[in-house]
This record gives structure tokens, C-alpha cells and sequence, in this order.
């Protein structure tokens, strides 16, 4: 076990986003059925991945698997503030990670809890998204949030979270729950020694955020709660403006980043709503700042960007459609009358200048974090902490313990 002593730390380079072991007790309050259950529908419906995988796949590849818990109470707007801003920035570091020379499939879930404008019967939780590898969702849904009140149950919001997302099985794999909030960590009706503990008996590592100052939270058991399942504590200012450093690469960094767009085929059911997501997602972080937009960029630019969902170059490089299995109504317009031939090669080119664009925006970035790297380290001696060094720090440390190399 381990804690962290607090001061700003900021890597070069996600999502947000929270007894002894052994099983739960099953005098359980009833929002948790009802918790799972929601999670299983929307499950169901297919969000939790935006790209099939098949068993044998799954098994063997490394995974890292991230739950954000955010309360969104009403003095909690700095700390979506900076979620919103700084998803990119966070998932951005997992770029270089490998174990055993194989990049790690990346998925981020988010829970809001503390709202009293959710449920009460649902101890003011909510599944905001299962774990994905559909980044833009996860953004989307960031954006959308808002804060209201404040009845913040951190055992049961963490009960829930490891009860009911699709962690994987495998010990090899990293799970991480990061819970971030600023009241005392024993409301609520589930008893948080409980739920931490029995996370941990999962493999699932609780990190705890308190946003304050550092003896508040271990006043208050934020501390404790990360000691009982292997995890880390720190504090955070919530409200500390997350400093972006300007690099003489970031304008054509971002506008790559937006002519990468034009790679993409929608197809399916879910083609349209996924290009007007990535359309949206765009929008929304260019309108928090430059540096943001960047980030994005950074993201789009690496293979931690995947859109199977809806993207046909994505889905037949992934093989989870074929080009010839497919019906003209779920093509664009623009292929319906090619032959397969023709739309074959149509994909393939799309393939290919999208890796241009990657190649050239990581190339970019290289020499972008070059640049910023001697700015990062004087922002280091300023002592303040925001969620995304935060996440990062520990995300680094846990994945190294797991047998993850960044290169």
C-alpha cells in the first residue's frame, strides 16, 4: 500500500475520473439492484464498446481499464471543469504504454454521484457511461454534466462500480477506480471499509481524490478508504486553472487533428450520431482553450482513438465487419453505387491517409513534448495539484506495478 505525499506533478502527455477481503454482505439496500440492473441495459445495448471483441481476443489482450466517479454536488463545477478540459490530456499518456511489446486496450466509465437532482431510491447515482473505448461518448457525456446539491455516498457509489462494470477477468489486467469528491467519505448507507475492501478482493485498486486540503481529507477518511484497497490519496484544488504550456507545433498539431476527421466513413445504425459526436466533441473542447484542442489532436492521432461503432475504416481493420456482408442502406451515400472492388479501395485510401495524419501528428507531438518538457518542470515546483497529475501520477505507478512499460 501506498500514499501519495501531495504536490504538483504534470507528465508530458483519462475519461475522469472512485472487514477484510472477502464477499459482500448481502443486506444490500436496493438501489444497488437497481444500479445493476441499469448497468446490464445499457450493457445491452451495445455501449459498452465501440468495437466487438472476440473471447479469444479479449483474453489475450492487455487491458487497462479506468472508472471515474465525479461528484457533480453543487460546489463540485471546478472539478468537471477541469474533467471536461483535461479527458484528452489524461488518455494522451497511455500513447507509448506496452506489456509484453502489445499496446493495451484503453476503456474509461464514468459514474456522477452526490447530485440531488438523481434519484434517491439510487443513493443519488448514476451510470454515466460503462467502460468504454468510445472516447467521444465519454466526452460528450463530461460536457453534458451538471451539478446540483449534495448527498455524496462514496461506499455506495464505489460498491457499485465494482459490482456492476465489465471488469475484466484476468489479474494481468489494470483496473482502477478513481472516486474524487469533498465531503466525508463515511456518508451513506454502505459502509466504505466495505466496499473498498471488497473491490481490492477483485483486483479493482480504489484511488481516492479529496478536493481540499490534504488533512481535511484524511480528517474526513478519504485517505483510509484508498489504504484498504491498494491505492493512492491526494489532494487537489478543484478550482486551480489547469495551465496549458503554448508549443510552436500546437496549431498544426490541432489542425491535423481536424483534416483527420474527413477519414472517417460513418455506416450502420449508428454511423451519422457517431461522426456528429466526433463533430460535437471538437466544438466542445476547442471552446475550453487551445491547448485542449490540442490534446484532442493528440488523441485522434494515436490508436487509443478507435470508432468500430460507426467508422467502416475502423470496423473492417478491427474485422468487425466485412465490406462485403454489409447491405447498400448501411453504406453512405457516396458508396452505394460502387462495386465491392471500388469500395474496398475507397476504404483502404481512407486507411491510408488517416495513418499519414497519425504519423504525422505524432511526430509533432514528439517534438512538442520536447519543447514543453523544462516549462512542465518549473510548473512542478508551484506545489498545486489538479485531477489530471493526479490521475496521471497514479495511473503511471500502478501500471508499472502491473508489468506496463512506457517508452
Amino acid at each position: 500500500m501506498k500514499v501519495q505525499a501531495n504536490g504538483f506533478y504534470v507528465c508530458a502527455a483519462l475519461a475522469v475520473v472512485a472487514l477484510a477481503p472477502a464477499a459482500l454482505s448481502q443486506d444490500r439496500p436496493s438501489a444497488n439492484k437497481q444500479r445493476v440492473e441499469t448497468a446490464a441495459a445499457v450493457e445491452e445495448k451495445g455501449e459498452a464498446s465501440s468495437r466487438p471483441e472476440s473471447p479469444a481476443t479479449s483474453a489475450e489482450k492487455p487491458r487497462i481499464q479506468i472508472a471515474l466517479l465525479l461528484d457533480t454536488s453543487g460546489s463540485m463545477s471546478g472539478l468537471i471543469g477541469q474533467a471536461k478540459t483535461q479527458l484528452w490530456k489524461i488518455v494522451n499518456e497511455f500513447i507509448p504504454a506496452r506489456r509484453s511489446g502489445q499496446r493495451p486496450e484503453l476503456q474509461v466509465a464514468l459514474f456522477e454521484y452526490g447530485n440531488n437532482g438523481l434519484p434517491p431510491s439510487e443513493g443519488y447515482i448514476r451510470l454515466v457511461t460503462p467502460l468504454t473505448d468510445d472516447l467521444d461518448r465519454v466526452s460528450e457525456e463530461l460536457f453534458a454534466l451538471t451539478t446540483n446539491g449534495g448527498n455524496e455516498f462514496c461506499g455506495q457509489v464505489i460498491q457499485i462500480a465494482a459490482d456492476t462494470l465489465n471488469w475484466s477477468s484476468s489479474k494481468n489486467n489494470l483496473k482502477l477506480i478513481f472516486i474524487a469528491g469533498n465531503e466525508p467519505f463515511t456518508q451513506g448507507p454502505v459502509d466504505y471499509r466495505q466496499a473498498c475492501q471488497a473491490a481490492i478482493a477483485k483486483g479493482i485498486v480504489v484511488n481516492t481524490i479529496f478536493c481540499g486540503d490534504r488533512a481535511t481529507g484524511e480528517r474526513t477518511s478519504w485517505k483510509d478508504g484508498a489504504l484498504l484497497a491498494d491505492g493512492d490519496y491526494l489532494s487537489i484544488d478543484q478550482n486551480t486553472r489547469v495551465a496549458h504550456v503554448a508549443a510552436p507545433q500546437d496549431a498544426e498539431i490541432a489542425r491535423l487533428g481536424g483534416e483527420i476527421n474527413n477519414t472517417y466513413i460513418p455506416y450502420g445504425k449508428h454511423g451519422e450520431a457517431g461522426q456528429a459526436r466526433q463533430t460535437a466533441q471538437d466544438n466542445n473542447v476547442t471552446s475550453t482553450g487551445a491547448g485542449n484542442m490540442v490534446q484532442r489532436a493528440v488523441t485522434k492521432g494515436s490508436a487509443n482513438y478507435r470508432n468500430s461503432g460507426w467508422d467502416l475504416v475502423d470496423a473492417v481493420q478491427d474485422g468487425a465487419v466485412k465490406l462485403e456482408d454489409l447491405q447498400a442502406e448501411d453504406l453512405p451515400e457516396a458508396l452505394r453505387p460502387m462495386s465491392l472492388e471500388e469500395r474496398q479501395a475507397h476504404v483502404a485510401q481512407k486507411g491510408q491517409q488517416r495513418a499519414d495524419f497519425q504519423r504525422q501528428i505524432q511526430t509533432l507531438n514528439k517534438q512538442r513534448k520536447e519543447f514543453v518538457a523544462a516549462k512542465m518542470k518549473e510548473l512542478a515546483e508551484s506545489g498545486q495539484e489538479t485531477l489530471d497529475s493526479a490521475v496521471i501520477k497514479i495511473c503511471r505507478e500502478q501500471a508499472a506495478e502491473k508489468g506496463f512499460e512506457f517508452k
